[in-house]
């Protein structure tokens, strides 16, 4: 398998994001889904819709969502939709809770721990993605980035308790651990086969906490900002975002190297890996 391209620039802002959607020179055709973190109600990390507008404007479509599986400001659809106004989404874009009126089961061709992935209903309707993720520091996954945004991210609130309970929703933060890891590489895996190639992927690697912005009471970042990472494999684009962690001179990184090492987080990207899902072998090229 020949290395895939990884494009990294310094620069963050909300005009780069553009850029860096451009340097993938793959057009998002149709009816465009964009994937993000919409955020837990009081946490402080999460990346702002002012910074997201100019790229989703520049590329149209729907901000998409589902509703999560613990306590807080978004297991519902009634309190997620309130979220969102309180976060300003659908201040500025068109957002769809995907599993606001019911789920879609995909199936997981060669899954290692699942065999099927549930996902909202309105996932369907859409031609292609573009996924936005915010790169930090994740409480069970070691670290969220593109993989977990279009796995445990896409899932239903029911998908994301079936993931977690490795086929067994009622097992929902009870399943062991490291298949809790392959079962997000195996619900990845039956997203990127039923978009077949339509998918771009962007990580910002800034406000990178321990915590994920699922978190409403976050830690506070310790290592400094890093940059902003696209492409068109969302495995390389992890693997990448995670070597430039360990590379980062900033003696802040230890407490996120910290965090990923201790919950195994690079296993969902081996996992990921070994199902095809993308090349941990990659060619980082610094975009100006």
């Amino acid at each position: 398998m020949s290395k895939s391209k990884v494009y990294f620039t310094k620069t963050i802002t909300p005009e780069k994001m553009i850029d860096m959607v451009n340097v993938l020179n793959t057009e998002l055709s149709g009816n465009v889904a964009i994937k993000l973190h919409s955020g837990e109600v009081g946490n402080q990390n999460f990346l702002r819709p002012e910074f997201m507008k100019p790229v989703i404007d520049y590329v149209g479509g729907t901000v998409v969502e589902c509703n999560t599986a613990y306590e807080g400001m978004r297991n519902t659809t009634a309190k997620h939709w309130e979220a969102m106004k309180q976060h300003r989404w659908t201040e500025f874009f068109k957002v769809d809770i995907m599993d606001e009126d019911d789920e879609i089961e995909l199936p997981v061709e060669g899954g290692k721990i699942i065999q099927k992935n549930y996902v909202g209903a309105n996932f369907e309707k859409y031609d292609s993605m573009l996924v936005l993720s915010h790169f930090k520091g994740h409480p069970m996954g070691g670290f969220g980035g593109a993989l977990k945004n279009i796995s445990i991210g896409i899932a239903s609130s029911y998908g994301k308790a079936y993931i977690h309970g490795c086929g067994d929703a009622e097992k929902l933060f009870k399943g062991d651990h490291d298949n809790f890891l392959r079962s997000m590489a195996d619900a990845a895996k039956s997203v990127v086969d039923y978009k077949k190639g339509k998918i771009l992927y962007v990580n910002v690697m800034c406000n990178m906490s321990v915590d994920c912005d699922c978190c409403a009471v976050a830690a506070d970042p310790k290592i400094r900002d890093i940059g902003i990472l696209s492409s068109l494999d969302p495995v390389a684009l992890d693997q990448a975002c995670v070597d430039l962690v360990y590379a980062c001179e900033d003696p802040g990184k230890a407490d996120l190297i910290k965090r990923i090492e201790s919950r195994n987080g690079t296993l969902t990207i081996d996992a990921a890996y070994d199902l095809g899902v993308g090349n941990k072998e990659y060619e980082l090229i610094e975009v100006e």
